[in-house]
């Protein structure tokens, strides 16, 4: 379970452009990964020209984390944004000349761009020589190719770094709406056919249903249907430029749906993400990969791109060796500290082709958030009518869940039957804790600490949410 980054290639004759897209909240809900109720025809179009990972996680279901894990390559548990930038968590210092505006830029001379969310404190640590942060904006998508356009040709022969980042699926924050939070059906008539809440948009990792979660999975549903056609516009832009050919092309999602048992946590629906990569001499058109990649590998594919080794030691590697037939990881490891400031409660997770092993550090002696951006459905699992069912169940577990969870994700893929302590699966759990904990030594996590955990549980608390 190799954790550091190779040395990269020699610098290329010619660097490549980079164009980096993220999508908030983005599950495996686009057409190319089995999604039925929406088309996503441009996206899926990106996905044929490169290669599409079939498995990817991110570091961290959270917003600022996960964001900081793709800028450094490291982890959130070495990186040291374990939670929200507005909460007062930031890269250590010594990480903050190292992202990847700032290495690309002083390295390389990359002109540097971002359009949407940052989140990734400090502010100070990205060098852009273009900045549009205006986040709710993004919602707007047509408004978004003409800004990316002109950057690009501004660059002139200069080779680009751009991450453009999209609001969709996000959640609006609406104190007047219920639960505070609500997904538009359309923005500027995007969806021009939006989707209808019906039982049919309920997702399979809760099994719960009322009329308000019909509509909020409907409508998550039209923002990811939105996005879709922002991406194309931006695609669109980058071939009128005339750079495509020389470009490389990352898409993903920041982390899953802001559902229960989703965004926050380590089930597959928080981790697990739509990962594309285009790289014109690297990838081939219509790859589809069972690679385990993780978002980490971000920062290094994108220094070997550039011509650049690291600059110390990451756990990411360049995808390079993913594409290419190169040695890879037998284990895909992620995370979790806390979203806000509390509840600060730390998860490990780790999985391999079949089986997932999930550790909760605090188990006993905290509780994790029950509830995600107004989605009320651990409130739903409450009701008479779901006693005794599987979903029960599953709601109880994540609600107070024991030190370790063990799911068969060939059998169980939405995390339903925690099969820990089984004792015909004694071996496999056995196998998966030696991983997990070779997983945290090889990575330097100070939570194996018990003075440092206590520590910054401490502190987490302290801090406003």
């Amino acid at each position: 379970m190799a954790s550091l980054a190779a040395a990269a290639l020699p610098a290329q004759s010619r660097r490549p452009n980079i164009l980096f897209i993220t999508a908030d909240d983005l599950g495996l809900v686009l057409s190319c990964y089995g999604e039925k109720r929406i088309r996503t025809p441009q996206l899926d179009k990106l996905a044929a020209s490169g290669v599409r990972f079939q498995t990817a996680y991110v570091a961290q279901a959270s917003c600022s984390p996960s964001r900081s894990a793709m800028f450094t390559g490291l982890y959130p548990h070495s990186n040291g944004q374990y939670g929200l930038a507005n909460t007062g968590f930031a890269l250590h210092e010594h990480l903050r000349d190292k992202t990847i505006p700032a290495q690309l830029k002083e390295r390389a001379g990359y002109r540097t761009g971002i359009i949407g969310k940052l989140h990734v404190e400090p502010e100070k640590s990205f060098p852009w020589d273009m900045r549009d942060t205006d986040n709710a904006a993004t919602r707007r998508v047509k408004t978004i190719a003409p800004k990316a356009e002109e950057f690009m040709r501004e660059a002139g022969e200069r080779p680009f770094f751009l991450m453009v980042n999209y609001s969709d699926p996000h959640a609006f924050r609406d104190a007047e709406k219920p639960g505070g939070w609500f997904f538009p059906p359309q923005v500027d008539g995007l969806p021009d056919k939006p989707v209808a809440p019906s039982g049919e948009t309920l997702f399979d990792f809760q099994q719960v249903d009322s009329a308000a979660e019909r509509e909020r999975t409907a409508n998550y549903l039209n923002a990811v249907a939105r996005l879709d056609t922002g991406v194309g516009l931006l695609l669109d832009a980058l071939e009128r430029t005339g750079k495509a050919g020389n470009t490389v092309v990352v898409f993903c999602g920041d982390h899953g749906p802001p559902f229960a048992r989703g965004k926050t946590t380590v089930y597959e629906s928080g981790l697990r993400v739509p990962f594309f990569l285009r790289w014109p001499g690297v990838t081939k058109a219509g790859e589809v990969s069972g690679k385990f990649v993780s978002t980490v590998d971000i920062l290094p594919t994108l220094l070997d791109a550039a011509g650049l080794a690291p600059a110390i030691p990451l756990h990411g590697r360049s995808l390079r060796a993913a594409v290419t037939g190169g040695a890879w990881r037998e284990y895909l490891a992620a995370e979790f500290h806390c979203h806000g400031a509390r509840p600060f409660y730390p998860r490990r997770a780790i999985r391999d082709g079949r089986y997932k092993l999930i550790q909760n550090v605090l188990a006993g002696k905290a509780k994790p958030s029950t509830g995600i951006d107004g989605d009320f459905a651990y409130a739903i699992s409450r009701e008479a009518r779901y006693e005794g069912t599987a979903a029960r169940k599953a709601f109880d577990t994540f609600a107070d869940p024991p030190e370790f969870e063990l799911y068969d994700l060939s059998k169980d893929p939405v995390e339903f039957q925690n099969v820990a302590g089984k004792p015909e699966l004694a071996a496999v759990e056995k196998r998966m804790k030696a991983a997990l904990s070779d997983w945290r030594k090889e990575s330097g996590d100070p939570f194996l600490d018990t003075a440092f955990l206590e520590k910054t549980a401490r502190g987490a608390g302290a801090r406003q949410p």
